[in-house]
């Protein structure tokens, strides 16, 4: 074993008590985790957050979105299914979050379509989202949308990806220097980052796009545990735990309704053990 091998194995053995330490202190703390996000899918973000042990509270306005911006411990922001009253709502709640110093997790969905979600998300960044998750076209376009590289353009088909997630390391790395928190990229084999290190997280199951709500439900988690970790380690967290539940539920069900059923249960019933040695390599930018 060479001597980067030896770093990595040490940086790893280190990422997974870090995820252990996180896991066990939102089953301590019940962190609030507030959430903006698609209304199709708002009910499973919330029963995915209490699951892994946060509390859930799902918001419209923008006087409650700026309550819980200062109340909550993170916020989770999803900009798909806009709402009129969203215009409003997400740079009020994005800009209460970056003055207060709270967590925040943004979900990029549908970028690129409709003017509304193209100036929120232009203006969140100079809010800097501690956590940015979405699939290999998302973090591409918001990289050029931002001016970081990628490309100014949706590369997106509603929810679904057309790219690889190795094709968005780079943009995902530009993200996460800029925000100086984590890029979550989500895919066959998952990647995250906080810009000077790669997680690679395997496992998930085929079911998980045959559900409403695996994606932006990934993005709350991520909220919850970054009220009690860091952002690269809130995010690694979130995307392990899935991988784990998505791969332990599809082995107990016949089908996307049931395998739903059984991944909340997965989530709710994994160890912190067990969710820090789901399958993951590392490497350094």
């Amino acid at each position: 074993m060479n001597k980067m091998n030896k770093m990595d194995e040490m940086n790893k053995t280190m990422i997974q008590n870090q995820i252990i330490a996180a896991v066990n202190a939102v089953r301590n703390s019940n962190p609030l985790a507030g959430s903006i996000t698609n209304v199709i899918t708002i009910h499973f973000v919330a029963n995915a957050q209490l699951a892994v042990g946060g509390s859930a509270a799902m918001v419209f306005l923008p006087e409650e979105g700026a309550f819980l911006a200062n109340a909550g411990n993170a916020f989770y922001i999803n900009v798909g299914g806009l709402l009129p009253i969203h215009e409003e709502t997400l740079p009020q709640t994005a800009k209460t979050l970056h003055d207060a110093g709270k967590p925040w997790v943004l979900d990029p969905v549908a970028i690129g379509i409709g003017s509304v979600r193209t100036k929120a998300l232009l203006q969140f960044k100079e809010y800097k989202p501690s956590i940015i998750r979405g699939n290999a076209s998302e973090i591409i376009a918001l990289a050029g949308l931002w001016g970081l590289g990628g490309e100014n353009k949706s590369n997106v088909r509603g929810v679904d990806s057309t790219d690889a997630v190795i094709a968005a390391k780079e943009a995902a790395v530009s993200l996460a220097k800029w925000t100086g928190g984590a890029v979550a990229v989500s895919g066959e084999t998952d990647l995250v980052t906080n810009g000077s290190i790669i997680a690679f997280s395997h496992g998930g199951s085929h079911f998980m796009e045959k559900i409403t709500g695996s994606g932006c439900s990934l993005g709350g988690v991520a909220a919850v545990y970054a009220a009690e970790s860091d952002s690269f380690t809130a995010a690694l967290t979130a995307t392990a735990v899935y991988n784990l539940a998505g791969k332990r539920a599809e082995q107990k069900a016949d089908g996307p309704g049931r395998f739903q059923v059984h991944f909340l249960d997965e989530l709710y019933n994994a160890t912190a053990e067990d969710i820090a040695t789901n399958p993951f390599e590392i490497e350094t930018v």
